[in-house]
C-alpha cells in the first residue's frame, strides 16, 4: 500500500514553500521599506523625477537637470504669485471698517505716529472712511490688550499707503503671500520633494479661512507669519546639526559612514545661526499675541527631541549627549533670545511718559520691595498682570464664538462684514429679483479642512507606529496651536484663532495625499490609481474655494446662491 505526501495531495512538491506575507501584500501594492545607509538617515536625499517621466515627455536629460534645479524655487515662487494675485485683488473691499479691524487698524495708525495706541473716540469709523485726514491721533493713552508687533506691522502698511482699507490690509496680505511662499519650502525640505512643497503651498493659497485673514487687518495672520518662520528656521537647523554630525562620523574602507558613539555624544555642534534665527521669530509671534509663548515651548521641546534623535541615529547613547552637548545652548538660543524680543516690542511705550500704564511705578506702585528694578519695567510688568487678568476672565458671550472642538469641522465660522443691497447696488445685478447678500465669512475651505481631519489621523498614525519624524513635527505644531484653548472653555474664543495651525494642516494634508499616490518603487498600476485619486481631491478643493469665493471677498450674489453655500445650519 502506498502512502500520498500531503504536498502532492494540494498541488506542491515537497521542496515548495508557501509565500511569505510581503509576498503576498506585494500583490496588493505593499512596498517593503528599503534599507538606508547612515549617511542618508541623517541627511535624506531629495527625490527625483523618474527618467521614465522625462523620456515621455520628451525633454532631454540636461534640460531635465536644469528643470530640476530651477523648480526648487521656480515652482514654489509661482505658486506664491498665484496666492498673492488672489490676495491683492481689490484688496481695499469692502470699503469699510470690518470686525476687529475697529481695533487694530487705529491702534496701529497711533503707534506708528507717536509710538503708542491712543484713545480713540467711539463712532469714528465712518469718519476715518470718510476722510482720515480730518481725524486727529489722539494723544490720550489708550488700553490695549495685545503686544505691539502686530499692530507695527499693520502700521508699516499704513504708513506707505495711508489710512484707509487697502493701507490698514497691505503688509497682512504681504505675509499671506510670504507665507505661501515659505510653507512650499518647507514642505519641499520636510518631505524631499519639490512637487509636494509646492503641493503643500497651493494648499495654504486655497485655504479660505488664510485667504480672508490675508485680506483683514487682524493680528492672527501676523501671528501664523512668525511661527510658520520659526518652524522653518528649525528645520534648516535640524539639517545643517545632521550634515555636520555626518561630516564628523568615520568612513569605513568601503566608504560607508559608520556610527561612533564618541563622535554622537561629545561632538560640539557650535554656533546654530537658525536656531537663534527661531528664537527672533518666536519672540515677534509672542509679541504678536501671547499664545505665541505655548508654541515656543513646544518648538522648544521639538528641536531637543530632534537633537536626541540625530545623536542616537549617529550612534550615541540616550540621553548623555544631548543633555551635555545641546540642552542648554537650545534653551539660551531661543527663551532668552525670544524674551528679549518681547521686551524690545515695547520700545515705543518705553521711550514715551504717555502709555497707558507708563507712570504707574511712579504712582500708585510706587515703593515695595522691587523698586531696585527700572520704573518702566515694573510698570510693564504690572500692564501685563491686567492684560492677563482680562484675557483669562474674557467670558462675555458672543455670536460668533466658539468651542475649539468645533474648529476642525469648521463648525461656528465668524461673519466680519454683512450687507443686503438692493438690485442694481453695491454690485447686486439688477435682474436680481429681491436682494443680494454681500459677505466675508471667515471660514476655512471646507474640503480641506474636512479632508485634515482624516490627515491628522494618518499623521498621528505614522507618529506613533512608523515613528516618522515627520508627522510628529506637523502634529507638533497644529497641537501647540490648538490644543492651548481647550484649557480656556469658558473664554469667548474664535475659529478665526486656528488660522496659525493652518499651515500645518496643508502639511498633514500634503503626506496624506503623497501616501494616496503611494510610495517610491510601487507598481506603475498602484502609482497611477493613486495619482488619479490624489488628483481628484485637489481639484475638489480647489473647486470648493472657487465656490465659496463670494464669501471670501464680499462679492455680491442673489440671496439664494448665498444659502446654497449655507451648508450646515450654524453657518448662518
Amino acid at each position: 500500500m502506498t502512502s500520498t505526501a500531503p504536498e502532492a495531495l494540494h498541488g506542491h512538491d515537497a521542496g515548495d514553500k508557501p509565500p511569505s506575507w510581503p509576498q503576498r501584500l506585494r500583490r496588493f501594492g505593499h512596498v517593503p521599506r528599503p534599507v538606508t545607509g547612515l549617511r542618508e538617515r541623517l541627511v535624506p536625499p531629495y527625490t527625483r523625477p523618474s527618467e521614465r517621466l522625462w523620456a515621455v515627455l520628451g525633454v532631454p536629460p540636461r534640460l531635465a537637470d536644469r528643470m530640476i534645479r530651477w523648480s526648487a524655487w521656480g515652482g514654489p515662487l509661482l505658486v506664491a504669485l498665484v496666492a498673492g494675485v488672489l490676495r491683492f485683488w481689490n484688496l481695499g473691499s469692502p470699503k469699510a471698517v470690518i470686525f476687529d479691524e475697529t481695533y487694530y487698524a487705529k491702534d496701529a495708525w497711533a503707534l506708528i505716529n507717536q509710538g503708542y495706541e491712543g484713545s480713540w473716540p467711539k463712532d469714528i469709523d465712518k469718519s476715518i472712511l470718510r476722510d482720515p485726514s480730518s481725524v486727529p491721533v489722539p494723544t490720550d493713552p489708550g488700553y490695549v490688550v495685545h503686544p505691539p508687533v502686530g499692530k507695527w506691522v499693520i502700521g508699516l502698511g499704513e504708513h506707505f499707503f495711508g489710512f484707509n482699507p487697502f493701507g490698514w490690509r497691505f503688509m497682512v496680505a504681504v505675509l499671506g503671500t510670504l507665507s505661501v511662499l515659505m510653507l512650499c519650502r518647507i514642505g519641499r525640505r520636510l518631505f524631499r520633494s519639490t512637487f509636494l512643497g509646492c503641493l503643500a503651498g497651493a494648499l495654504l493659497a486655497v485655504d479660505g479661512l488664510h485667504f480672508v485673514m490675508s485680506r483683514t487687518a487682524l493680528l492672527d495672520l501676523v501671528l501664523m507669519f512668525f511661527v510658520l518662520a520659526a518652524f522653518g528656521c528649525l528645520l534648516i537647523d535640524r539639517d545643517w546639526a545632521r550634515r555636520k554630525l555626518a561630516a564628523a562620523l568615520p568612513v569605513d574602507e568601503d566608504g560607508v559612514l559608520r556610527p561612533d558613539r564618541d563622535v554622537a555624544e561629545n561632538l560640539r555642534l557650535g554656533w546654530r545661526p537658525w536656531r537663534i534665527a527661531a528664537g527672533l521669530m518666536l519672540g515677534l509671534a509672542f509679541a504678536t499675541k501671547w499664545n505665541g509663548l505655548y508654541i515656543l515651548a513646544a518648538f522648544g521641546i521639538m528641536c531637543v527631541v530632534w537633537d536626541l534623535g540625530a545623536r542616537r541615529t549617529a550612534g550615541g547613547g540616550p540621553f548623555w549627549g544631548v543633555f551635555r552637548r545641546d540642552l542648554v545652548p537650545a534653551f539660551f538660543s531661543t527663551v532668552p533670545v525670544a524674551i528679549l524680543t518681547y521686551i524690545a516690542s515695547w520700545t515705543g511705550w518705553i521711550v514715551t511718559d504717555k502709555g497707558y500704564f507708563r507712570n504707574w511705578a511712579e504712582t500708585a506702585g510706587k515703593g515695595g520691595s522691587w523698586t531696585w528694578l527700572p520704573d518702566w519695567l515694573r510698570s510693564l510688568w504690572h500692564y501685563e498682570n491686567e492684560v492677563y487678568s482680562f484675557h483669562v476672565n474674557l467670558t462675555s458671550g458672543h455670536t460668533y464664538q466658539s468651542n475649539p472642538w468645533s474648529w476642525i469641522v469648521l463648525g461656528r465660522p465668524v461673519s466680519y462684514f454683512y450687507e443686503d443691497p438692493a438690485a442694481g447696488t453695491d454690485g447686486c445685478p439688477a435682474s436680481t429679483a429681491g436682494k443680494c447678500a454681500r459677505e466675508v465669512l471667515a471660514i476655512g475651505t471646507p474640503l480641506l479642512w474636512w479632508a485634515g481631519a482624516f490627515a491628522l489621523c494618518y499623521v498621528l498614525y505614522r507618529w506613533f507606529f512608523r515613528r516618522d519624524w515627520r508627522a510628529g513635527a506637523i502634529a507638533c505644531a497644529v497641537a501647540a496651536g490648538w490644543v492651548p484653548w481647550f484649557l480656556y472653555q469658558e473664554r469667548t474664543i474664535f475659529l478665526f484663532y486656528a488660522v496659525v495651525f493652518v499651515p500645518f494642516l496643508c502639511l498633514a494634508v500634503t503626506m496624506m495625499i503623497g501616501a494616496i499616490v503611494g510610495p517610491a518603487g510601487s507598481d506603475e498600476r498602484r502609482r497611477t490609481i493613486g495619482a488619479v485619486g490624489a488628483g481628484v481631491l485637489v481639484l475638489l478643493i480647489i473647486w470648493n474655494f472657487i465656490y465659496f469665493w463670494p464669501l471670501y471677498t464680499g462679492t455680491a450674489i442673489p440671496l439664494d446662491s448665498w444659502r446654497n453655500r449655507m451648508w450646515l445650519d450654524t453657518w448662518v
